[in-house]
């Protein structure tokens, strides 16, 4: 391999950088992960730990700020498929204290 092959290899990141790895974070770093949040499905981890399956919140907008790590966001919740949200679309709470990952929450199967 040639002198310049050698120093573009170690130029070239070998992994995804954190931002971008698709992890459990809180939620403006799952959602800041793209750039349109609008439209997309999370959830909280811990609802697929407590077996609740289906349910998550579609953001129709938000707001970043820290580089995406902090923010507010707006949504609609699905619970266990339904949509439960009236009318307007509301804050979603707790957004720093969770982890949070795409799409819908799937309950483990259990063991048997």
């Amino acid at each position: 391999m040639s002198n310049i092959g050698r120093s573009l290899q170690r130029l070239l990141p070998i992994a995804l950088p954190p931002a971008l790895k698709n992890h459990p974070a809180n939620l403006y770093q799952v959602l800041s992960r793209t750039p349109n949040a609008v439209g997309k499905e999370v959830h909280q981890i811990r609802w697929s730990e407590k077996h609740i399956s289906d349910s998550f919140w579609r953001v129709t907008r938000a707001r970043f700020k820290c580089n995406g790590t902090h923010g507010k966001a707006w949504g609609q919740l699905y619970w266990k498929g339904q949509l439960v949200t009236t009318g307007r679309d509301e804050p979603i709470r707790g957004a720093l204290k969770y982890k949070w990952a795409e799409g819908p929450s799937i309950a483990p199967k259990l063991k048997s």
